[in-house]
């Protein structure tokens, strides 16, 4: 009978259940759309990797504490004799050395452009080797077979407009390497995105390496051993010296990785996803007990014939059951969808995943299901356990709704204590004196704080729609005085209605205050410290003397300095170690091109041979003036440097530290120190403008640099920052639309609930017009409500984050005026949206049925 009744129940009002089911169709499909996608990446990677994977691969020691490579840097390498010692190694068919780097680019010399991607999947050269695996196959052309050979593959060179005979450059930080495309090369596999080009073995070697050396040497056994077995006698025969690693290890090691680079999108994503489905549940809330609300007459006969509260509890369960299993199949396949939209935005910065190659596993309908039906009975447990407190008679007086004096109470002590909390931690993440324990604080308090706000809603609804509602009577006369009152009638339905929407709008406003800090905190140091005219970055190759050549014989620049920043690990003087970066530069760095703040200590200290460090590296590590530092480079390169400044926080470099040229070519040869970026100053009375022109028509030749004045740097910090802003915008835009539902389905269902009432509305003379207008004010109040609540949330989220990071470069605080009107006036048009069909619904009723509903 619980079945039947619920199954009946359920479609009978299946139009009133369709907001909610969007709801839960958008939170399923995001999450598993999401997880779709990561299933798809990392399966094509890995079918790639298994397929091109020799069963052995042997390559450079690891590094010390896993040091990664930078701009410029030498790869490492193996002996080219290893090779003949590998093949050696019984049941080995075949070793064969490989060169391939990722720190060279390819530039089409006709255009001065960049072949291939410029961000995302990387530009790979090396040497054309014939391997079993090879993971490409010469389709058009020949392999390279002198100096002057390159090899380039088919996707790469389609985009690029290239073709066999045009001419290719390889630049890297030994300069530019001409040559012309004697053959193409098709991936025989799922092309990852990268781009591919080959040179001999010998031109690779001198060019990519500057030494007859692999960067690994790959080994493919003849059947007779396993690759573990091969693994064991590899290292027998050459020690523990270099890494071994199998097929199988390479692509866990290979899958890794990738893995890494996108689990940021990843858990972002199902960051949001579960936002939206938090507001998705405060939708199914407000459905169901408006839907209990309205079947207290029926919960009422159903006690009155013995049907117990368990019962009844059961019954608005299980019709949550059948929307949660309905939205989370719908959700599901519209997820496939999302998969395929994130496949092709990845596509579209330089992946290349095949819609066709969908990869739906099992913990896609896992998570899928779990999350739809959880999410959906989770939020009709609470109407459904108040319906079931509903006493028989009372219910069937049509006074079905418990006293609430008792739970407002316990609301309110609960809401106080929370948001008082909240607000107290936030108090002290602002003001705490590491970033990393103001990190944590600021967590907590957002969590409280908006939990708190979420409790106290229907308190607040009360007071807050009176204020804002003040100037409706007075404004539109009788519908604006009902639209008021109609919002405070229920305020339990409008703060659930309304804190759908204020978790959407507070992630607005945080965010906002919090980039538009960081923009103006960059612009506020550039402004302070910032003396050179001009910063030149050398991108994935560094910059090479010839780029700064190039850049002093401009006309209009007065002088020019470098910076070259390396890597390194910190042996501090209580025994622990950390890792830092440090940058070489010359005496004029501090005396000319920039102004960085001074705690303790002496600058000029740092071209006697000591040390600058950033006040906070000092304080976390307890450093003082006069301690000496180990400072251990890559490449086993040491020396002991005494700490002669420390820089205050608001430096524009954060917790750089700094070295002499002189005193770091001590210790490293100055080969192996790459050039990171190019400073230049113009000279006195130049047109800089000019100049800057000037300056990128020398350097035209070399698309990899990025050149920018102040004010193009300026632009292009706020690029970035609006860049992961436009992410969240985009992503929160999902809550937002879930919350708007809600309004409609608040309003939809409180017309259907108000039936009657409207109908003697109409019969008393109120007219069609003047009923529309009192439900698009009472939708815009809600709206504004939660709008009001939002940007409150908002600012003191993104002050507090603003505060926590003051000394990690977020010196200026800045409140975006302009998104928190647009928001607020956004709320009122999502009001009026929102109220479009409900009042045309109730704007059409006959008089008459409306008066006689039950």
């Amino acid at each position: 009978m619980l079945l039947r009744t619920s199954l009946r129940s359920f479609f009978a009002h299946k139009g009133r259940m369709a907001l909610s089911l969007i709801a839960v169709v958008l939170s399923v499909a995001f999450v598993s759309g999401t997880l779709v996608f990561s299933n798809t990446a990392t399966s094509t990677f890995s079918k790639l990797f298994a397929a091109t994977a020799s069963d052995i691969s042997v390559q450079p020691p690891k590094p010390a504490d896993d040091e990664e490579p930078q701009a410029g840097d030498k790869p490492a390498t193996v002996p080219a004799p290893l090779a003949r010692q590998v093949a050696s190694v019984p049941g080995v068919k075949t070793a064969i050395g490989q060169v391939m780097v990722g720190n060279a680019i390819l530039v089409n010399p006709a255009t001065n452009k960049l072949v291939g991607p410029t961000s995302g999947a990387p530009t790979l050269v090396g040497n054309w080797t014939d391997t079993p695996r090879n993971p490409v196959k010469i389709t058009s052309g020949h392999v390279p077979q002198n100096s002057g050979e390159l090899v380039l593959d088919a996707d790469t060179a389609k985009k690029a407009g290239l073709g066999i005979g045009d001419k290719v450059r390889v630049d890297n930080a030994t300069g530019q390497h001409p040559y012309t495309i004697a053959g193409i090369a098709t991936f025989t596999t799922t092309n990852p995105g990268a781009a591919l080009a080959f040179l001999d073995t010998a031109t690779a070697q001198q060019v990519l390496l500057g030494e007859q050396a692999y960067t690994s040497v790959e080994a493919f056994g003849d059947g007779s051993r396993s690759n573990d077995r091969l693994k064991a006698d590899t290292l027998a025969e050459l020690g523990s010296r270099y890494q071994v690693k199998t097929a199988a290890e390479q692509k866990a090691d290979n899958t890794k990785a990738i893995g890494s680079g996108l689990d940021f999108m990843k858990y972002s994503m199902l960051g949001f996803a579960g936002i939206s489905l938090i507001v998705g549940g405060f939708l199914i809330i407000n459905t169901f007990s408006m839907l209990v609300a309205q079947r207290t007459r029926e919960i009422g006969l159903l006690r009155a014939i013995g049907g117990s509260r368990r019962q009844v509890n059961g019954s608005v369960l299980v019709e949550a059951l059948i929307l949660g299993v309905l939205g989370s199949t719908l959700g599901v396949a519209v997820g496939l969808g999302v998969a395929v939209g994130l496949i092709k935005l990845m596509n579209a910065i330089g992946m290349d995943l095949k819609a066709s190659d969908l990869e739906i596993g099992p913990d896609v309908f896992v998570a899928g299901y779990a999350v739809g039906i959880l999410i959906t009975v989770v939020a009709a447990w609470i109407p459904a356990r108040r319906a079931s407190r509903i006493a028989p008679m009372a219910a069937l007086r049509d006074h079905g709704t418990p006293a609430e004096a008792r739970s407002n109470l316990v609301r309110t002590v609960l809401g106080v204590l929370l948001t008082g909390g909240g607000a107290g931690l936030l108090v002290l993440a602002g003001t705490a004196d590491r970033a990393g324990t103001g990190g944590q604080l600021l967590g907590l308090g957002l969590l409280l704080t908006l939990i708190g706000f979420v409790v106290l809603g229907p308190l607040l609804a009360t007071v807050v729609i009176k204020v804002l509602g003040a100037l409706l009577p007075a404004l539109f006369g009788p519908s604006g005085k009902l639209a008021q009152r109609n919002a405070m009638r229920n305020p339990r339905r409008t703060g659930a209605t309304a804190a759908a929407l204020m978790i959407g709008l507070a992630l607005v406003i945080g965010s906002s205050v919090f980039s538009s800090s960081a923009v103006s905190s960059a612009s506020a140091q550039i402004d302070r410290s910032v003396g050179v005219d001009y910063i030149v970055s050398g991108g994935r190759t560094g910059a090479t003397p010839e780029m700064v050549d190039a850049v002093k014989r401009t006309p209009g620049i007065d002088h020019v300095t470098t910076e070259k920043d390396l890597d390194a690990r910190f042996q501090l003087p209580d025994g622990k170690t950390a890792r830092a970066g440090i940058a070489a530069v010359p005496p004029a760095f501090f005396s000319t091109d920039f102004r960085l703040p001074v705690k303790s200590g002496a600058v000029e200290s740092i071209g006697r041979g000591s040390l600058g460090i950033g006040e906070g590296f000092a304080t976390d590590h307890h450093l003082v003036v006069g301690d000496s530092i180990t400072v251990h480079y890559a490449g086993g390169h040491t020396q002991v440097l005494p700490v002669g400044v420390v820089f205050g926080k608001d430096s524009l470099y954060g917790d750089a530290s700094f070295v002499d040229f002189a005193t770091m070519a001590k210790a490293v040869p100055v080969a192996g120190q790459p050039v990171d970026r190019i400073y230049a100053k113009a000279v006195s009375g130049a047109d800089v403008g000019r100049t800057l022109t000037a300056l990128q028509d020398a350097l035209q030749q070399y698309p990899q640099l990025t050149v920018k004045d102040q004010a193009g740097y300026k632009e292009l910090v706020q690029s970035q920052v609006n860049t992961l802003l436009y992410l969240i915008y985009g992503l929160v835009g999902l809550s937002i639309t879930v919350a708007v539902l809600g309004v409609v389905n608040t309003l939809a269902l409180s017309v259907v609930e108000r039936t009657r009432e409207i109908g003697l509305l109409r019969a008393i003379g109120i007219s069609r017009r003047q009923l529309r207008r009192m439900i698009r004010l009472e939708s815009v109040v809600i709206a504004l409500f939660g709008a009001v609540l939002g940007t409150g949330l908002g600012l003191a989220w993104g002050v507090t984050a603003q505060r926590v990071l003051r000394d990690q470069g977020l010196g200026t605080l800045s409140v975006p005026t302009t998104t928190i009107v647009v928001t607020l006036v956004s709320s009122v048009v999502i009001g009026l949206v929102a109220a479009l069909v409900p009042a045309f619904r109730a704007g059409r009723m006959n008089v008459l049925a409306a008066i006689a509903t039950d």
